[in-house]
C-alpha cells in the first residue's frame, strides 16, 4: 500500500523516488543530508503528525534506537504549506518543539516519544 502512495506522489511530481519515503501516516519524508530530513506539508499538517512521521522515519530509515533524540530544526510556528525539518543532531535546532510539553522543551524528543504521537492520532480517529 505504501508503494502505491509513493508511486502516486512521484507521478504527481511531489517527490523523487530515490529521495522520498512515505510514512505510515501518509506523510512524505525526504532526506536533506547531514542527518536532516523534512516531513512535507499537506492540508492540516499538525506538529504531532509531523513528529509521528519523523519518529517512524528515524526508526525505519535511519535505524535509530527508541532512546535516540531527534531535534526540530524549523522553528515553530511554521507557515501554511511549509514542511518541518528535523535533525539527528542539536546543531541549528529550534528552541522549542511546537508540542505541548510538560517540563523542559529544548526542541528535541526521543524517537519513542515521537512515535507515541502516532498512537495519539489513532485514538483521535476512533
Amino acid at each position: 500500500m505504501r508503494l502505491a502512495y509513493l508511486s502516486i506522489a512521484v507521478a504527481l511530481g511531489l517527490a523523487s523516488p530515490a529521495a522520498a519515503w512515505l510514512a505510515p501516516n501518509s506523510l512524505t519524508v525526504t532526506d536533506q543530508g547531514g542527518g536532516r530530513f523534512e516531513v512535507h506539508s499537506r492540508g492540516g499538517l499538525s506538529n504531532p503528525d509531523a513528529f509521528c512521521a519523523a519518529g517512524d522515519y528515524a526508526v525505519q530509515q535511519l535505524n535509530l534506537v527508541p532512546t535516540a533524540r531527534i531535534w526540530r530544526v524549523s522553528p515553530p510556528p511554521r507557515r501554511s504549506g511549509e514542511g518541518i525539518v528535523f535533525s539527528t543532531s542539536p546543531e541549528g535546532a529550534a528552541p522549542k518543539t511546537g508540542l505541548f510539553m510538560f517540563g523542559t522543551d529544548d526542541g528535541s524528543v526521543s524517537v519513542a516519544f515521537a512515535q507515541q504521537m502516532c498512537d495519539r492520532m489513532r485514538l483521535r480517529v476512533k
